[in-house]
């Protein structure tokens, strides 16, 4: 019954007095699992998780599920139930990182956990923000390289400089990552000019070197990504940290644009990304090899209209799929590629953007693909919205039918005209109603995707729900609609399927008197 639990921890409907009993019922187990580990008890970490993320737990529920499940502190002080008074930080240095984390805990114990045995929870301390300046120094010097690396990710410009300086390259990698590291030091660790040389990488700390890390390594205890090596030079935390600067938007563009003929495949495709590319850098980009790199570039807003027109050119599907993204792309080009590139349902930007005339523009073009993607906006005028619901392509009205404001009629005449290959789209719909619904659930030959839909829409009827318990998919979602009848959702308390059984019980439609009966 642990997953019914859980699953009625989490009901919106359950009364107060229950709350009271879970928190017992978690305590008793924790407990019992504490005392006797092979005990055949559910772990009552997920009863207290369910519980502490309930918004209606009050602050004394709060403090009694604290005192007798400490392990519910983290969950219970993410969601503000839980104050700096209420916390020991030399007993419980988990909760107590989570309110440093968010602001709402006592200096005094960054000082305190600055000096924790524990290096998870000194790493977890560098991550928090608007750390007193001692205790940063302190991080900053800890013997412990992830530690320092935490905390340079998100440290301030002074300490930034001072940590690109690091003997470990670990740490400037984060150095390199980090938006605030000023740009004279990004370019310096991407050039490795002007920087005394790292003397340890995360390779020669573990093997001797010069090594390479195989592809197939079968080393359980060995962490290493793929063909990590190291002959002295630290040469994999070296592209790494030039990876990283690549990837910062503050690295200056002369420093980047250097790597726009590097051999390295990942550092030119990080290059790609940059949205202050110079034009003749990305003239460059445009005819590398890798396809991924160049339709990384078509996608990027800072190439100019002439580089556009050359990749609609490209010979990869994806180059010119991505560049159909751009969101500065010409709306002339866009319609072109939506007639030699299978662009799909996904509403490119350049149309989400596009102002009304060119809207009624692209809803009567003669390409169905181009009125299927301006069929996906939310926010067509009624005219245009009615228009494109009578159209005589299947894919146009799979992208009109879950607009809202679509009559019941208009999305019947789909069904009628189209039947399967429209039917999920119609029952996502966020006015259709409930008679609809319940007829989509009759509909032969069935769609099992529309189930999954309709088992989840707020107009959902008892009869529509109960026909979607049939299918395996949309069961757990149905389990839980509030619209269920109850004697329904009682049988259901008992399936086989624990995620069915746990979507029932936390159905708020579950009578309260069964809710009692479930809480021992």
């Amino acid at each position: 019954m642990n997953h019914v639990l859980c699953g009625l921890a989490a009901n919106t409907a359950l009364p107060s007095e229950l709350v009271d009993r879970l928190i017992e019922i978690a305590a008793a187990d924790a407990d019992m699992e504490a005392a006797d580990e092979s005990a055949d008890v559910y772990w009552a970490g997920d009863l207290a998780d369910e519980l502490a993320d309930r918004a209606d737990l009050s602050r004394a529920q709060a403090l009694a599920l604290y005192a007798r499940v400490p392990e519910a502190g983290a969950g219970l002080a993410h969601e503000g139930r839980l104050t700096a008074a209420d916390i020991d930080p030399v007993v419980d240095p988990a909760t107590a990182l989570v309110l440093l984390d968010k602001g709402r805990g006592d200096p005094q114990w960054a000082r305190l956990l600055a000096a924790d045995p524990v290096t998870w929870h000194r790493q977890r301390l560098a991550a928090c923000p608007d750390l007193p300046p001692d205790v940063v120094e302190t991080l900053a010097a800890d013997p412990e390289v992830l530690v320092v690396a935490e905390l340079a990710t998100e440290a301030s410009p002074e300490i930034a400089v001072r940590l690109a300086e690091h003997p470990h390259a670990e740490v400037r990698r984060h150095v390199a990552w980090n938006e605030t590291t000023p740009p004279a030091v990004l370019a310096a660790l991407i050039s490795g000019k002007g920087l005394s040389p790292a003397r340890k990488c995360e390779v020669c700390d573990r093997e001797e070197t010069p090594y390479t890390h195989a592809r197939d390594c079968e080393r359980t205890d060995c962490d290493l990504p793929p063909d990590a090596s190291c002959d002295g030079s630290h040469e994999s935390a070296v592209h790494g940290i030039r990876y990283a600067a690549l990837q910062n938007p503050a690295t200056p563009t002369e420093a980047a644009v250097a790597f726009a003929e590097h051999p390295s495949t990942f550092l030119r495709w990080a290059l790609a990304e940059r949205p202050d590319l110079p034009p003749e850098v990305s003239r460059r980009l445009a005819v590398d090899p890798v396809p991924g790199i160049r339709a990384d570039l078509a996608e990027n807003p800072a190439i100019d209209d002439s580089l556009m027109r050359v990749l609609a050119d490209d010979e990869s599907p994806d180059v010119r799929r991505s560049l159909a993204h751009n969101p500065n792309v010409p709306l002339d080009l866009l319609i072109s590629l939506a007639a030699t590139t299978k662009l799909g349902p996904v509403l490119p930007p350049r149309i989400a953007t596009a102002p009304p005339a060119e809207v009624e523009e692209l809803a009567r073009s003669t390409n169905s693909t181009v009125r299927m993607l301006v069929a996906l906006r939310r926010d067509l005028p009624a005219g245009i919205r009615d228009a494109l619901a009578t159209d005589p392509d299947a894919k146009v009205l799979k992208s009109v039918a879950p607009h809202p404001g679509l009559s019941e009629a208009q999305l019947r005449a789909m069904v009628d005209r189209h039947g399967v290959r429209v039917l999920a789209k119609v029952a996502t719909n966020p006015d259709a109603p409930g008679t609809l619904l319940e007829d989509l659930t009759r509909h032969r030959p069935p769609v099992q995707k529309a189930f999954r839909e309709i088992a989840r829409h707020h107009h959902a009827t008892p009869g529509a729900l109960l026909a979607c318990l049939a299918d395996d998919r949309a069961r757990p979602i149905a389990a839980g609609h509030p619209a269920l009848p109850p004697s329904a959702i009682v049988e259901l308390l008992t399936d086989d399927d624990r995620a069915v059984a746990k979507a029932a019980a936390r159905n708020p439609s579950l009578p309260p008197a069964v809710m009692r009966d479930l809480v021992p």
